[in-house]
């Protein structure tokens, strides 16, 4: 596939069939349909298809699309103007591309079905206007959504609701629904001149920021348009979802426009039909008999003795698409809790396996399963309060939920009553662990699950626990690797992007299997540190049948459907089936020899009680030593770093743009602001050392020592570049370099450091001003902010943003070779919190910051200095991100965000920690330096819209993040756009003509056909004559 597609040989004269139309055939473009609220959006998109269009006829016109106009149009209003428009043009081809909206529908709404019904009848109507009134026309339908319904639906609001889920069956739905209108001949056989096409996908535009200009790339979905415009290759499969752009031609043998009539739609196969449609179990057990007396003790406790069931977890458990028929994927919505392998009590044994139904069959009077169909809410679930979508950070809520309704439970005796609770989580935390891998960190995610565990120990007797260990999920992909499963792999990118987006081989994959590796390992040292074997009425058991999962196929080695529900994603019944079984005979099985892998094209077999043990195997009646919790880790002597970056190299030749800036093209670097880069008292251990600034610490700016003992920005630059300049050592003001940041100093006082700062490089012989790139931290604010309530008209938010103006347009004008980190205000309330029996935190830390220190709690006073502080953050981003410094390529401003929510460091107990804060609890110690020096260099490597804007203070020495290969530079708002390149741009004189997103291909084409001629002077002789297109060679692709 390639940038530039090589014509194909030209026909005669033009298609007389819209079943044999060709690109070349088309002379216009025209779109109905367009969302209000995403004009810009939506029209580039179409500007861009036209673009590609234009290769093959140069001539193409596109309708104008009016951005501006405000007034609502129905779509049958749209497709009138259209039809009544082109009524005189009857000879020309035209191609007319409807969008479909979805935002206007609620996903969890009971009236969905009639809204979608709603919108299919519209898009029926407008097309037979269009059929009757317009000649020579192809039309492609198109289902456009930008999925914010959590803003202006309400239901969407509720925590409990999978947002995602609920998102992707409207989608589904509506694709159904339109699919099923154009389905009907009228559209493809009544005229050869007229016909109607549904696009096989949705195009979904995210939004990753706030900003109205930062939303996914538009040309990611310009390419799943035209891909799907063209009759689709043997080869190629369609384009659904894909992080890496691919730009196919057509080609000899499939040189049309895709019609149903030229490339029918092949209906996608479904799940295979069970040989054995029941999914019972036979039990072989004879002793089925409780304990003689009830036992105290966990660890002799047979299967007849437990009287209550219990679950926690997500989608897996709630039972999401269990009961689903293989051809129908809305039902992938409901949640089949009656049949979810660990708690569902539909019918019995017989007909339904699962965990209660199998201990049914030792104790009939068992309660607290679930049957039926509905959610955590519905008396059916009972004590299956599993949510779908939820994390590991959602089972503490759960937990917290599921032991009150047990103590209120008349049917359950709380205190002397033996109960199973099983915990299944982190399928979901790993399917988002690459938007935000600190946040999805095993370590966290560890973490989090352990706080539910911890509620149970604490709260809850005789309760014998499964910790099933989370599944290898990486094995999901090879369903949607194989598009002839007809598996709607878009929908499962919309829910588990992490797994499915990594190219095979590539080292995201990698990090996909390490991060799954890491999870189940944590999970296993949680159990193993035998924290909660403290009393015989409790225990917690790791049930590892999970651990590795071999995906069932068929005889010829596809992947076997029948094990899914009908989205390639969730389980069907029959592994259900199976998993209750493996689950089952877990827990007969001795700790330490588990079985840990499942091969279920092999079947499993239901185990027995043995005489020798009948009891449910805990580590003690195991004889199981638990190698206790993992060595703690020597004293901390320094806050130092591990780095373990490979790609540490500069560029080949100084860059000229600043959008193209590696970490090793840094020369320079300098600080301005206040106390907290000055590091004030940052290695303080009394009052007396309060005053000394330790500089040589400071985040942004200190040099001391290594990044082995001292965690800065400068000495992570190091790494990159051992002769970086402008770094600060030492106390005091000996050794400052361009650390000219002064304690006490407000954004007024920002402009005089800027000016210090400059001439400071101007006159110091190792910078090379003109040449040196220099990085530059600017912190400021806080001041402002504790001392707002003394001078509300000096230190308002306006005149914030003026000082700092003035900053930045000192350094733009004055300053060549620039990118300047702006740091917005952190959140100054959460420090109220920050306490400590001294002296310094007692009485120095109010008298700091009295403004937000000595106001009362929910008085007026706060509620001001609280707003002020958001407002200062708004006015920092409206300032930088308002184009006033866009105009050099050679200086950049980027606003990192990482403290705009900042969340307090919390101890081991669960208490805010001082640690992190010098001896007056307010400024950072050199413990906090380190983390916000860690935090800095992560916004920097994050692109603009998508950084993290919290702190999580974790201190750990693996916190440095390195560059990737395929984005080895600093980011800003240019090389933030998802259409923006990683290769050289070249220059042209046509840029009319070919747009910038093509010209970074043409120059890798322009060099495998020659030095002396391009594919851009192709492209633009192109336009001038037309002969060029008679030329034939099939060119291969190359993705860009």
């Amino acid at each position: 596939m390639s940038i530039l597609c090589s014509p194909i040989p030209a026909t005669l004269s033009s298609s007389s069939s819209v079943h044999t139309l060709r690109p070349a055939d088309i002379s216009a473009v025209h779109v109905l349909g367009i969302p209000s609220s995403h004009r810009h959006q939506a029209s580039r998109v179409i500007s861009r298809v036209a673009e590609l269009l234009s290769m093959f006829n140069p001539e193409v016109i596109t309708q104008h699309v009016d951005q501006t106009s405000l007034q609502p149009r129905s779509l049958l209003e749209e497709a009138e103007d259209l039809s009544l428009s082109l009524s005189h043009k009857v000879t020309d081809w035209k191609f007319v591309l409807l969008f479909v909206p979805a935002d206007s529908m609620c996903a969890c709404s009971p009236d969905v079905a009639a809204d979608v019904n709603a919108v299919a009848q519209e898009v029926e109507a407008a097309l037979e206007l269009l059929q009757k009134r317009l000649r020579r026309t192809l039309v492609h339908v198109a289902v456009w959504s930008t999925n914010p319904q959590q803003d202006k639906c309400e239901c969407m609001r509720d925590e409990s609701v999978s947002r995602r889920l609920h998102n992707a069956i409207l989608l589904t739905r509506l694709q159904d629904s339109l699919s099923h209108v154009l389905e009907n001949p009228k559209w493809h056989s009544e005229r050869v001149d007229f016909t109607a096409e549904l696009q096989p996908a949705p195009v979904i535009s995210e939004q990753i920021s706030d900003s109205e200009s930062t939303w996914s790339d538009p040309d990611q979905l310009v390419v799943q348009l035209w891909t799907n415009l063209l009759q689709p290759s043997t080869r190629q499969p369609e384009v659904m979802d894909s992080s890496v752009i691919r730009f196919p031609c057509p080609t000899q043998e499939r040189p049309f426009l895709r019609t149903q009539k030229n490339s029918p739609t092949k209906k996608e196969k479904t799940a295979s039909t069970p040989v054995d449609p029941v999914m019972g179990t036979k039990i072989h057990c004879t002793d089925r008999s409780p304990s003689p007396t009830t036992p105290t003790s966990v660890h002799k406790l047979r299967p007849a003795d437990i009287k209550v069931v219990a679950a926690v977890g997500d989608s897996l458990t709630a039972g999401n698409g269990v009961g689903a028929q293989s051809d129908n994927l809305l039902l992938v919505i409901n949640e089949y809790r009656g049949l979810s392998w660990s708690i569902g009590g539909d019918e019995n044994i017989t007909t339904v396996t699962t965990l209660p139904n199998i201990l049914k069959e030792f104790n009939p009077s068992l309660t607290g399963f679930s049957v039926g169909i509905g959610n955590e809410n519905s008396p059916k679930a009972f004590l299956n309060q599993a949510v779908a979508g939820a994390k590991s950070g959602d089972m503490e809520q759960q937990v917290r939920v599921l032991v009150a309704k047990m103590k209120s439970d008349s049917r359950i005796d709380f205190y002397n009553d033996w109960k199973v609770i099983t915990m299944f989580i982190g399928g979901n935390d790993i399917c988002d662990f690459c938007t935000d891998s600190i946040f999805f960190s095993p370590s966290n995610v560890v973490a989090r699950i352990k706080k539910a565990l911890d509620i149970l120990h604490s709260e809850v007797p005789r309760a014998i626990v499964n910790l099933v260990e989370m599944l290898n999920i990486v094995a999901l992909r090879d369903l949607h690797n194989d598009n002839t499963l007809g598996c709607p792999t878009w929908l499962v990118s919309l829910l588990c992007s992490c797994i499915l987006k990594p190219k095979e081989g590539s080292a995201e994959l990698q990090k996909v299997n390490d991060f799954n590796r890491a999870y189940q390992h944590g999970m296993r040292e949680l159990v193993d540190s035998g924290q909660y074997d403290t009393h015989e009425n409790f225990t917690v058991v790791l049930q590892p049948f999970m651990r590795e999962i071999y995906l069932p196929t068929l005889e010829d080695g596809q992947p076997d459907r029948s094990y899914f529900s009908p989205d390639c994603f969730h389980l069907s019944q029959k592994a259900h089936t199976l998993m209750a079984r493996a689950l089952w005979n877990n827990m007969l099985e001795p700790v330490g020899n588990k079985t840990f892998s499942q091969d279920f094209e092999a079947g499993v077999d239901l185990e027995c009680p043995s005489e020798t043990n009948p009891f449910f195997r805990t580590a003690v009646n195991s004889n199981y030593t638990y190698p206790g919790p993992p060595s703690l880790p020597p004293p901390v002597t320094n806050w130092g770093s591990d780095f373990s970056c490979v790609n540490t190299a500069p560029s080949n030749s100084v860059p000229t743009s600043v959008h193209r800036l590696r970490p090793a093209d840094i020369k320079v670097v300098g600080a301005l602001g206040d106390s907290l880069t000055a590091a004030f008292g940052a290695k303080a251990k009394n009052l007396l050392e309060l005053r000394t600034e330790y500089r040589g610490v400071s985040w942004s700016i200190g040099g001391d020592e290594t990044l082995e003992n001292v965690t800065t920005l400068p000495n992570i630059l190091r790494k990159f570049n051992p002769n970086i300049k402008g770094m600060s050592k030492g106390q005091g003001k000996a050794q400052t370099g361009l650390n000219v940041a002064v304690s006490g100093a407000k954004a007024a006082g920002i402009p005089e450091q800027v000016r210090l700062l400059i001439d400071t490089m101007k006159n110091d012989s190792t910078v090379d001003f003109e040449n040196d790139w220099k990085l530059v931290t600017l912190f400021i604010g806080g001041n402002d902010l504790c001392q707002y309530c003394n001078d509300r008209a000096a230190l308002s938010p306006q005149n914030y943003s003026s000082h700092l103006m003035t900053s930045l347009d000192m350094l733009y004008k004055e300053v060549p070779r620039m990118i300047v980190n702006v740091l917005e205000i952190l959140e100054i309330e959460g420090l109220r919190s920050i306490k400590r029996d001294t002296l310094g935190c007692n009485v120095v830390q109010k008298y700091v910051c009295p403004c937000f220190l000595l106001a009362g709690e929910n008085s007026p006073e706060l509620a001001e200095v609280r707003r002020i502080n958001r407002e200062i953050q708004v006015e920092t981003e409206r300032l930088v991100y308002g184009g006033r410094y866009d105009g050099r390529e050679d200086f950049a401003v980027v606003v990192q965000p990482f403290f705009k929510n900042t969340i307090v460091p919390l101890n081991a107990e669960g208490k805010p920690d001082a640690t992190y804060f010098s001896e007056d609890c307010f400024h950072f110690s050199e413990r906090g330096h380190a983390d916000m020096a860690a935090a800095l260099w992560s916004n920097m490597l994050e692109p603009v819209g998508k950084k993290q804007t919290h702190n999580n203070f974790t201190n750990g020495r693996h916190n440095i993040k390195c560059p990737t290969e395929e984005h080895p530079y600093i980011f800003t708002s240019v090389n933030s756009l998802p259409s923006w390149t990683t290769d050289p741009l070249p220059t042209s004189d046509c840029t009319d003509m070919v747009q910038i997103w093509l010209a970074a291909v043409l120059a890798v084409v322009a060099l495998l056909i020659g030095c002396g001629v391009t594919w851009l002077l192709l492209s633009c002789v192109a336009k001038r004559n037309k002969k060029l297109r008679s030329s034939a060679e099939e060119m291969k692709g190359t993705a860009f």
